[in-house]
Order: structure tokens, then sequence, then C-alpha cells
């Protein structure tokens, strides 16, 4: 991670003690220890171990989901017993059995189509008659209504058909439409499961216990809500910290990286402030407890993000847009059928028969598949790509984005220190200081050093002997390298030590935010070493292919101005916005979303989830927090920036696709709708239910093949 929000000069580079300046705000403008560096990035794995994924956390209420894997099940069930239910519902139908010219009529079949029916009807179609009367709830008729209406006006007429009423029943059309639709949403949840829910994710990160310390500093386990302000707590080395408090005793790295995504872990000691999720990974720890409850650090994102969810506003997506429309033509055209009829000087009889008809023909079998199909289709040519599809709705409009806001640490850079600049002194070769340097860092577990060892492994140099390696407080790291004395040092060491170096040359890599450290030979200074985040190379194709296509990528980031620029630099973008705290992330796209734009916000740490929540399509990057993901209405696996191209172009074929799907499924209603209505009686010409079936039939069949030809 570079080092940001100071100046390199002030980096104290010693590997027990690794000072970040820290200087920032909580949500409410105090003073925490939250760092103005980029609160974020690359994703340490070794999280993943301590994800307490039995535990919901003091805070969450418990919030019991519905599981969704079960509710695919249950759609799967009540299909095939619907299905099988169909079977003799259509051999007991007179018109299905008039169609194929049989008889097998006898005395109280209809009575037994008519509970055959009502398994169908009350079994199969309960899942949408509750949704549609949800949907009317929310004034937003959909799919479910429009499901609804039909199943529900064909059962309710052929009862009535049954027990007395003059006209034809539709049993065999409530019947396989009530399959088909369940068909449809079984097809279409099965390939988008894997939805869950965010906040139960950022509950997870809390620990459900705490070591207390009594006056007498025995120590009891207590749940964490018995926690008040300024008791004491242990915390033990491996353990995750359970509040928000000050250190009164104790020194330790601290890993912050799932809330922040500040990949270096933190050195910490008396006096600094803690963040209740992050790990203690060295020494034990006793904190005063600071916060609890709703003010930490935690249940501020957690209330952030609910927030952004529920103000972003509920889209439809297509197939329900489409259904919303089908729905009032069912009902306009109908009761206009049913007056004109009786108008003409029809029997009440013959102009019902024909309002029913025409309502349960709006709803075209055709469009339960239409949009499942597609989704299916889709949903596995993007898995295979990477990308994870959460949010339907949301990927559809991905097609009409303009704007697209990247978080820098971990999104655009790789979150891991790389060398960009050796700067050799007079007489020494570049190698020759790689070679030093990385030979006594072999040894330290630091970022920097890691950097460093990475880069003579790419370049195939073989590093030295070792003996006496130290890590000395004031003096960085020393040892000896074939028994000459090498250093590794800070800045700060080399000015106290009044070593000549290129200060223009050293102050010019410190403001683009690099890193830099300067190797010692006998206590001579052989050359300086400058690091920093490094770009991904797919993060500059990325952002070139969409400047190409006119969108416009911004960058957002906690880190500060230098750093920020220097890697837009690298990158091609034009619009930074630098040292912008978490709570301003989602803000500031707040603000681009007001400009009439449609923005799409790429990131991947905690502090990123309410801006991922806030923009029209939260993409997050498959090495972020799980945090980030669960807000995100897509994931990209690969973590490659180049797939929010690729997730584009997938949303447009998609929604074009779907388009195409939804006019051969509606088509067939624009033809048989007036024919039903009865627009060429006076010709004679009515449509039967039979032949209506039939064309029926035809427009799902199209719209399964077509959805097949769907092409990544």
């Amino acid at each position: 991670m570079d080092k940001k929000g100071h100046e390199s000069h002030e980096h104290n580079y010693n590997h027990d003690h690794h000072h970040h300046e820290h200087h920032s705000h909580d949500y409410n403008g105090k003073h925490t220890h939250e760092s103005h560096h980029e609160h974020h990035g690359h994703k340490d794995h070794h999280q993943h171990e301590n994800h307490d994924h039995h535990n919901h956390g003091s805070h969450s209420g418990g919030h019991d989901h519905h599981d969704h894997g079960d509710m695919v099940d249950d759609f799967k069930k009540r299909f095939y017993i619907s299905l099988i239910i169909t079977l003799p519902i259509l051999a007991l139908s007179p018109m299905i059995q008039s169609f194929i010219g049989v008889d097998w009529r006898f005395t109280g079949d209809l009575y037994i189509l008519f509970t055959l029916s009502s398994i169908v009807f009350f079994y199969g179609g309960w899942s949408f008659i509750s949704g549609g009367i949800s949907e009317l709830k929310e004034k937003n008729p959909g799919m479910m209504t429009l499901i609804a209406l039909a199943i529900t006006i064909a059962y309710g007429y052929s009862t009535m058909v049954v027990f007395g009423w003059e006209g034809s029943q539709f049993f065999w059309e409530l019947a396989t439409l009530v399959d088909i639709m369940l068909l449809g949403h079984w097809i279409e949840m099965k390939s988008v499961m894997g939805a869950s829910n965010a906040l139960d994710q950022l509950v997870k990160l809390m620990p459900n216990e705490a070591h207390r310390l009594d006056e007498n500093n025995e120590v009891e386990d207590v749940p964490l809500s018995a926690l008040q302000n300024h008791d004491r707590v242990l915390v033990k080395p491996g353990e995750k910290i359970p509040v928000d408090g000050t250190i009164i005793e104790g020194k330790s790295a601290i890993d912050e990286s799932m809330l922040t995504g500040e990949s270096v872990p933190v050195e910490k000691t008396d006096g600094d402030e803690v963040i209740g999720g992050s790990v203690n990974k060295e020494g034990s720890l006793k904190l005063q407890v600071e916060k609890t409850g709703e003010e930490s650090y935690l249940s501020q994102v957690i209330t952030l993000v609910k927030e952004a969810q529920e103000s972003k506003s509920r889209t439809q997506d297509l197939t329900n847009r489409a259904a919303k429309w089908l729905f009032y033509l069912a009902l306009t055209a109908g009761f206009a059928t049913l007056f004109i009829w009786l108008f003409l000087g029809y029997s009440f009889d013959v102009a019902v028969e024909r309002m029913v008809t025409v309502m349960v023909i709006t709803c075209p079998h055709a469009l339960g598949l239409a949009a499942p199909l597609v989704v299916a289709v889709s949903t596995s040519i993007s898995a295979k790509n990477g990308l994870l599809i959460r949010n339907r709705a949301n990927f559809e409009g991905a097609r009409n984005l303009n704007a697209i806001v990247f978080d820098k640490t971990g999104t655009l850079t790789r979150g891991e220190f790389g060398v960009t600049d050796i700067i050799p002194a007079q007489g020494y070769k570049e190698e020759e200081i790689l070679k030093l340097a990385a030979s006594i860092e072999q040894n330290s577990e630091h970022p920097i050093a890691a950097g460093i060892v990475t880069e003579t492994n790419e370049k195939d140099i073989e590093l030295g002997n070792v003996t006496d390696f130290e890590s000395i407080t004031g003096k960085g790291i020393q040892g000896y390298v074939d028994r000459k004395k090498v250093n590794v040092v800070s800045p700060g060491y080399v000015n106290n030590n009044n070593l000549s170096y290129d200060q223009q040359v050293f102050d010019k890599m410190s403001e683009e935010g690099k890193t830099v450290v300067f190797a010692l030979l006998e206590d001579k200074l052989i050359g300086m070493i400058a690091l920093a985040d490094i770009v991904r190379d797919t993060a500059k194709e990325a952002i070139g292919t969409l400047k190409d296509k006119g969108v416009h990528s911004i960058m957002l980031t906690g880190d500060n101005q230098n750093v920020a620029n220097w890697v837009a630099g690298q990158l091609g973008i034009d619009e930074v916005y630098a040292e912008v705290l978490p709570d301003d992330k989602a803000n500031q796209v707040k603000r681009i979303k007001e400009k009439g734009w449609k923005v799409a916000m790429t990131g991947d740490g905690v502090n990123d989830a309410p801006a991922l929540a806030t923009a029209d399509l939260g993409i997050a990057i498959g090495a972020g927090t799980d945090v980030a993901m669960e807000t995100a209405d897509v994931v990209l696996v690969k973590s490659n920036p180049n797939d929010v191209v690729a997730l584009m172009n997938l949303s447009r074929k998609t929604y074009r696709k779907m388009v195409q799907n939804l006019w051969w499924a509606t088509g067939y209603n624009i033809f048989a709708i007036p024919l039903a209505a009865g627009v060429l009686a006076p010709i004679g010409i009515v449509l039967s239910p039979a032949v209506g079936a039939v064309l029926m039939s035809l427009s799902t069949i199209i719209v399964a093949i077509n959805a097949r030809l769907l092409k990544a």
C-alpha cells in the first residue's frame, strides 16, 4: 500500500514500529483512528478464516432471511406437482377432447376437473397471487399481478361454468399458464442464485464475545452487548477487536484491511484508537471501550448502506415493465369487449365469455419464459467471463452508463507495493543495490520488503547470504551480506546522519506518493529505491476502451491528492476526487448522479459499501471484502477492470435479446386479442381457444430458441 496520507520523508522505516500519520475523522467529524489512507485495498485472504459465519453479532437483531435455495426448490417442487396434475386436467377438458377428436366424457367428470384445477390454482398459483397482492399494495403492478389476474379470472369463470353458468371452462388454460410461469420463475431463480443479504455480512464481521477485565484484572468472557463505555477489554493475538476503543496497554500490528482496505497492518500502541472488527495480529492489547453499539464505525457503515439501499429507486426490470402495460391492457380490453358485446345486443353469458377469453389471452404463456430463458443464458455467459450478477434490473441498466467511478487502491491498483525506481549513487549499478537491499529484506515480513524481494525474483537476481540480521529502532534494518554491513533505512535516518543524496529526485518521487528507502553499504549511501502501489495493466486498457465508448471515468480515493494525480496520470483519468472520507464517497456518487448521469461505482472495501449501494450500478472487485461484494449488483470475480467493459457489452446484448423475446411473446397477443374480442365475428371468424393454444405454443417455442441464440 502506498504510504498514504503522509509524505514519504516522514516514513519512519523500521520494521517493528511502522508509523502512519493518522489524521482523519469519523462520520461525526470527530478525530478517530481512521487513516486518511485510502481506506481500502487488496484483501488479505486470512480474513476468511476469521469469519464467524455462524455468528450474527450483537446488533443484528438476528435477521432470519428466507434462504434463496429453499425458494428455488419450492418453485421446482410446485412446478413438477402442477405439471403432473395438468395431464389429467387436459384429458378431462371437453375443449381439448373436441380438438383431438375424442369423447371421454362421463358423469361428474367436470367435478373431478374442478377439484384437480383447484389444487393447481391454490398450490401452484399461490406464489403469483400473493406476489400480485404485494405488487398492488406498492401500486406497482408487474409480472405477478398480470399472472394473478389471468389465473384468477380463468379459475373463477370456469368454476361458475362447472356449477351451472352458460359457457365453456378454461381450466386447461389455467393449468398450462401456471406450469409455464412456475417453470420460468424456477429457471430464473436458479440462474441468479447466490444473491444474499449485505447487512448480514457486515454484522458477521463482529465477534460476539469479549474478554472484560474487572477491578482485579481478572478476565471474564461477556457478550458484546454487555460492554459499557470505559470498560477495559483484553484482546489476544489473532483475535478480532470487539469494539471501537483506545489502547491502554500493549503494542501490536492491527490488520484493518477488512474495514479500511489499508493492506499494511498498522502498528499501534498506548493511546492509539482501534476499530471493532479489525484483527489483532501480534501482541496482547488492553483496550478501553470508547464506542459501543450504534456509535461504532461498523454500525455507522451499516446505517449508511441501509439508507442508500432504501433510497435507491426500486427499478423494475424489463419484463415487469412489459407486464405492467399488459395488465392495464387486459383490464381495458376485457371491459371494452364486455360492453361492446352487450351493446350489440348479445346475452350477458356470451359477453362475459368473450371478456374472460380476452383477459386470459393477454397474459401470454411465452412471457413467462421470455425473460427467464434470456436471463439463464446471460447469467451462464457472464459467470464464464467472471461476472456474478446479483441484481438483474440494475444489470439491464448498465447499457446506458455515462460515468464509471473507480476507487483507487485495490481496484485500479493492486493494493501491493512494487519497485518503481532505483536511483544508484555514483559508481554503483541498479542490480547491485537491489541485490544487497533484497538480501537483507528477505527476512522481513514488511510489505516494502516483499516489494523489493519480488523485484529481484522478476529480474532473476541471486540473493546473498545474510548474517546478523536485526531490526534497529531508528535505523531501519541491518545485516551482513557476504560479510559486508548493509542497512535499509528511512529518509529520516539519512537526514539525521547528514548523508547527501539527490534532494530534487527524492522530492519528485515523494510528491508522486512513492515511498523511498535508502540502501547503505558500510554506512555509505549507495542508492535510493522508490516503491508504490502498482497500477493494474488491465485498468489502463479498460479506461482507454471506456473513453472510446464515450463513458467518463472518475477516480475517487481517500488517498492524498499527489498520489491520486500520479496514478490518474498513468491511467489517463481526467477527473479525480482525492482525500474523500468513507461517508463522502456515497455523497460524491450522489452529486455525479444529480448531473443526470447514469453512474456505476467500482470498489472493494467496507468503506465503499455505501457508495456501491448509492450508485445506479454497484460493481465489486472479487479480491475485495465480503461486505463490498454483498452490497454490489455485480461482482468481478477476476478483479479485472476490463470486465467493466465486458459487463456493459453483455448488458446491451442481453437487453436487445429480451426486447426481441418480449415482442415474440406479446406479438401473439397483438394478433390474438382483437380476434378473441370478436372483431371479425360479423364475418363468422371468432378465435377458437384451441387455435389460440396452438399459436401460444408456437410463440413459446420461438422465444425459447431465440434466447439460446444469445452470444457473449
